[in-house]
């Protein structure tokens, strides 16, 4: 049994991190998946997906800092539309990660939740979820 659900999400900043763990949760409800895979899939260029701590939003500002640093936003890039930042930090990023589904609910650890990774906003964004069950 596979479902496929699409949701909208709308970004408020140049880069955040969008906690959507509960959209994670909804889709495996949904679906009605108890044990399997869920695959969260970004189609942007420009935003990613990644699991990371949702405790302390910290460590969100700290990996958006580190990325900057890594990749300004004014670099020596040949991208004549000048977001070519937001397209690698994607590409660290990755777009999309897999979540085993155990007694209809995501394996996540203690401090994790899944994030929608905006690099190019702000924008109206979608993001889709599989729940495939185990055979």
């Amino acid at each position: 049994m596979g479902n496929l659900f699409e949701y909208s999400i709308s970004t408020s900043k140049a880069e955040e991190f969008v906690d959507i763990t509960h959209l994670v949760e909804r889709a495996i409800r949904e679906s009605g998946v108890q044990n399997g895979i869920a695959v969260v899939f970004c189609p942007h260029t420009t935003a990613g997906i990644t699991i990371n701590e949702n405790a302390d939003p910290d460590v969100v500002h700290d990996i958006i800092k580190a990325l900057d640093r890594a990749f300004p936003p004014h670099g020596d890039y040949r991208h004549v539309e000048g977001n070519s930042h937001a397209h690698i930090k994607a590409s660290c990023m990755g777009s999309s990660c897999h979540i085993i589904i155990s007694n209809g609910r995501p394996v996540l650890g203690t401090w994790q939740g899944v994030y929608f990774c905006e690099f190019d906003g702000p924008r109206r964004r979608r993001v889709y979820i599989s729940c495939v069950e185990a055979k």
